[in-house]
């Protein structure tokens, strides 16, 4: 068994850093390298776009990152876990193997595929059966809002992701797996901990949860002394360094922008955070309250002592549906009087809407800056190019 497990998060989101993976397997060791591709909104996206095309649905970013980095991980022996997937789990699969074949690393790479948690064809199934899924906001039933759902995934947590791990898989890709999932399996696997060392398996979940965002628990989202974290323009983006009885070092690779301190930790810990007893993932119960930091070194904060609660009965399911529609407008006013022509522009435009019986759940008027038309011209001087612009925004009603 080994002591040490290094654990490198590579990716917050779709559209993230594309060089911090990059770096991660570059700039220093890690055993394994996470990257959490999908928010809620994303699965919805990505949904849309297959719906357009049937070989899309996933994040083509991830196929190029490991166009760049496959034959590192090769040579390093660095697993790779994603839920680049999206809503085409397979498609993705296979792009990834046909970027092995052309790099030439076919045979030593072993793809594990984990499907399961898109459900969007048995919710009627489910309501026929009695299946109660309500929204967790206002009990809305599911049933209230078939018609127009575009996306609906489970959460899946840890377990697949071991299994394919102890199948030899060293690039692992998914759909809605869970952003800790991603990082609690590789250290299940490596430690031998059973599922119901609650525990630990909250430990390893709280890891996954303090490096699923990027880089803001290395300083990229700290709002204590921020003006002062050095190099943010090359941030580093964080590690877990994990041991068999459940404690873990955050630090980052050395020579990197950012800092990794127990502020810039903290405050990852609060993102998302509801009742801090009950961090509830498909995995275990976490119990935030329980977690202590402490320095241990420069860009290296201990975290020990957590413990957990056995996980919940039930899966969690994120369902997108259509609410309505958008729309934006921009005018544009330049000085003299800037911010009244634009006011004066907002009450015309819905004066003109009204007339027209168009109704609105919402209309929001937002003035911006000095500078949003002329650029550097607009500070030259005293009454010379301050401006005021004004936007529109507008949705339909349900």
């Amino acid at each position: 068994m080994k002591q040490t497990v290094r654990v490198a998060g590579g990716q917050g989101f779709w559209g993230d850093l594309l060089t911090a993976p990059v770096d991660q397997v570059r700039k220093g060791p890690i055993d394994y390298l996470m990257l959490d591709y999908l928010a809620e909104v994303t699965m919805s996206i990505l949904q849309k776009q297959r719906s357009r095309n049937p070989e899309a649905g996933y994040a083509r970013d991830f196929v190029e990152l490991m166009r760049e980095i496959l034959p590192d991980c090769v040579e390093k022996n660095i697993k790779v876990l994603s839920n680049a997937g999206g809503v085409n789990v397979t498609g993705c699969a296979e792009a990834i193997a046909n970027v092995a074949r052309e790099l030439g690393l076919q045979g030593k790479v072993k793809i594990g595929v984990v499907t399961g948690d898109d459900v969007l064809d048995r919710l009627d199934q489910f309501i026929a059966d009695g299946v109660e899924i309500n929204s967790m906001d206002d009990g809305t039933p599911l049933s209230a809002i078939r018609d127009k759902v575009q996306s609906a995934n489970v959460y899946l947590g840890a377990e697949a992701l071991v299994e394919a791990l102890g199948k030899g898989a060293n690039i692992i890709v998914g759909g809605r797996l869970t952003d800790t999932g991603l990082t609690l399996a590789p250290l299940m696997h490596e430690f031998g901990w059973s599922f119901d060392d609650w525990d630990k398996v909250s430990a390893g979940t709280i890891a996954g949860h303090i490096i699923e965002c990027g880089a803001q628990s290395s300083g990229g989202n700290c709002q204590y002394d921020w003006q002062n974290i050095p190099d943010m323009a090359n941030i580093g983006f964080p590690i877990v360094e994990a041991s068999p009885n459940g404690e873990f070092i955050v630090t980052k690779h050395s020579g990197t922008g950012g800092r990794v301190n127990i502020q810039s930790v903290k405050e990852q810990l609060l993102y998302e955070m509801g009742d801090p007893h009950e961090y509830i993932t498909p995995d275990v119960v976490a119990d935030f309250a329980s977690i202590n930091l402490e320095p241990a070194g420069e860009n290296r904060v201990r975290v020990h002592g957590i413990t957990g609660h056995p996980k919940t009965d039930f899966y969690k399911v994120s369902i997108a549906y259509t609410g309505g529609y958008k729309a934006v407008g921009t005018l544009v006013y330049s000085w003299p009087d800037a911010y009244e022509k634009a006011q004066a522009a907002d009450k015309i435009l819905r004066e003109r809407l009204k007339n027209l019986g168009l109704e609105f759940e919402v209309i929001l008027t937002e003035y911006v800056g000095v500078n949003a038309t002329h650029g550097h011209l607009a500070m030259a001087g005293p009454g010379r190019g301050r401006l005021e612009g004004t936007a529109r925004r507008l949705r339909s009603g349900f």
